[in-house]
């Protein structure tokens, strides 16, 4: 590989973002451009086991667009890494979304475990930590699945698991009403808890619990009162592990409407906070650290660093 930036695409199941950036010469990243479009890849999938036709669409308008961004800052092809995450993993029609996306980027997805977005997720979360103590505990909330990664302070994973709970997916399965019923939340609840204490993970030796991604981000800037977005502000804001139950139960007893009129709440992203919430809620009544520490640095950091560190061992081939 030559040198220049890399950029990495992730796309989950409710989001595709995009991250472009470059070696900041002392083993980091230095970050050129930053994006992120919610497109629901993942609709139905749980009760289809396919991608639907109108969120294979958004998603390839989408990619479009980043293939535009990364044309501009001169990204080579081979630098270009696309990462397809839960909602890709089962789907029937897999094909016809890695043709969609081969097409308009120049490069097939890959889909990772979920081990490997474990992995990844740590990497990149750690990269932005300000010398956390350890046992380190990274949460992934996303659309489909929910990642947990325990490991030290040197950014060594020890235990990581993907659990088949998330956003789109609780939603989907368990809310028949707006806002959800007691009968919704209570079996939710119980699905939550049961994959979490079979989890292996270790949550009462945690001493650092780190988030990242879309739901916990937006529950620092619930909790921040962000009218507009900042990841200055939500990159490293500390929710109270109380304070994280209590927006739970907030979003809980209200509307996506209402939510959607919320500060801090994208308004796509409104009528799937409440089971991320939830979800968040139940890994911290677990933990006994006083606070979640949001981070902006997560699975595409953690890419973006791998890629750099082979293109590196590729040129000192």
């Amino acid at each position: 590989m030559t040198g220049g930036p890399v950029a990495i695409v992730d796309c989950g199941t409710n989001t595709i973002r995009l991250l472009i950036a470059e070696s900041d010469g002392r083993g980091g990243l230095r970050e050129l451009d930053r994006r992120m479009e919610i497109v629901r890849l993942g609709q139905g999938v749980d009760a289809t086991g396919s991608f639907l036709p109108e969120a294979l669409q958004r998603t390839f308008a989408a990619t479009e667009r980043y293939a535009g961004v990364i044309t501009e800052h001169g990204v080579d092809l081979e630098r270009i890494r696309f990462v397809a995450t839960s909602a890709s993993r089962d789907v029937s029609n897999r094909e016809e979304f890695f043709a969609g996306i081969s097409t308009r980027l120049g490069v097939i997805p890959q889909v990772i475990t979920g081990d490997e977005e474990a992995r990844l997720s740590f990497a990149g979360a750690l990269s932005g930590a300000n010398e956390p103590a350890g046992p380190v505990l990274v949460t992934d909330i996303g659309g489909g699945s929910t990642e947990l990664i325990i490991g030290n302070a040197a950014g060594e994973p020890s235990r990581g698991i993907s659990l088949d709970i998330g956003s789109v997916r609780i939603t989907e399965r368990f809310w028949s009403a707006d806002p959800p019923t007691v009968d919704d939340r209570a079996r939710a609840t119980r699905l939550i808890d049961e994959l979490l204490d079979d989890s292996g993970i270790a949550f009462s030796e945690v001493r650092t619990w780190i988030g990242v991604a879309g739901t916990l981000t937006t529950l620092a800037a619930i909790d921040l009162d962000l009218a507009d977005y900042d990841r200055t502000l939500v990159h490293g804001h500390r929710v109270g592990r109380d304070r994280v139950t209590a927006i739970a139960a907030a979003l809980a007893a209200s509307s996506s409407e209402q939510i959607r009129g919320r500060n801090g709440v994208h308004p796509q992203r409104a009528d799937v906070i409440t089971a991320g919430a939830l979800i968040a809620g139940r890994i911290g009544s677990r933990l006994m650290v006083d606070a979640l520490i949001v981070s902006e640095s997560d699975i595409l950091d953690g890419a973006a660093l791998d890629l750099l560190r082979a293109a590196g061992a590729g040129q000192g081939a």
